[in-house]
């Protein structure tokens, strides 16, 4: 590799809060995180209790280092303290410029808020009992549900032994597509503040995601922006000549200037 690319690659820091989640999470936080760049920290906080049974043996497989913390006195978690305290150092230290912290928890949120304010990336992998406090005090929020980890084991060899012979699969469920008003605002507000009407479809992603860290097409029944775009009546979506797309109004559509845009949790 180069050493001047080398230089320049996102290094990245991937925090666990073993007190708060399950250990089947981290497979699935290692997964959205590799796109943002190299994993040069992987730790995992808790006490005694959690990281010598439940989290040992993912921890140990997925080679990261285990930090314990003992609780000098009831009720106090003294694992939260630790994990803050080395994601601050890891960034003043420039070990780290982007933190993926896998949590529910909704303390972190000041510690997010904190690291973007000197310039980090912060993302959070946690269930669906997040809080939008913590939600929305990252860059992007990645939801895991249990269902997919479900049906993973279901599918495994061992598993299919186990099921009767006369187990009859399950009829697959019509996909709902959905189209929520906040894209028609989004692209009526972004559109409004440029000459030819129309904002680009990877500018309209990012916005939403700035908007609402949580936001996913797939929520909505679509396989990604584009095929989501494609639903609205309202909107008119163009391949340019450099091949991007781009996204305008219809001629129908009202105009909405300096309108703030609530996106629904």
């Amino acid at each position: 590799m180069d050493p001047a690319s080398a230089s320049a690659e996102t290094r990245v820091a991937v925090l666990v809060d073993c007190d708060n989640v399950t250990p089947e999470i981290l497979e699935y936080a290692l997964r959205v995180i590799a796109q943002f760049g190299r994993v040069v920290l992987r730790r995992g906080y808790g006490n005694h209790g959690t990281l010598a049974h439940k989290w040992q043996e993912a921890l140990v497989r997925l080679a990261f280092t285990p930090c314990l913390q003992y609780q000098y006195a009831a009720g106090k978690n003294t694992a939260d303290i630790a994990l803050a305290l080395d994601a601050m150092e890891a960034m003043f230290d420039h070990r780290a410029d982007t933190f993926c912290l896998v949590t529910s928890d909704s303390d972190f949120a000041y510690l997010c808020r904190k690291l973007r304010e000197r310039g980090a990336t912060v993302c959070i992998v946690g269930e669906a009992k997040t809080p939008d406090a913590l939600r929305n005090a990252s860059d992007q929020f990645f939801e895991w549900a249990r269902s997919e980890a479900v049906q993973l084991a279901v599918d495994t060899p061992e598993r299919a032994v186990m099921k009767p012979e006369t187990a009859k699969p399950e009829a697959a469920k019509p996909v709902v597509k959905r189209r929520p008003r906040f894209i028609v605002d989004a692209v009526s507000l972004l559109a409004s503040d440029t000459s030819e009407g129309k904002v680009g479809l990877g500018a309209l992603g990012q916005y939403l995601k700035r908007t609402d860290p949580a936001f996913s097409p797939k929520s909505y029944g679509h396989s990604g922006l584009l095929d989501m775009v494609r639903t609205y009546d309202l909107l008119v979506p163009k391949q340019e000549a450099e091949g991007l797309w781009s996204v305008s109004l219809t001629a129908q559509a009202p105009i909405i200037s300096d309108t703030p845009i609530s996106i629904p949790h």
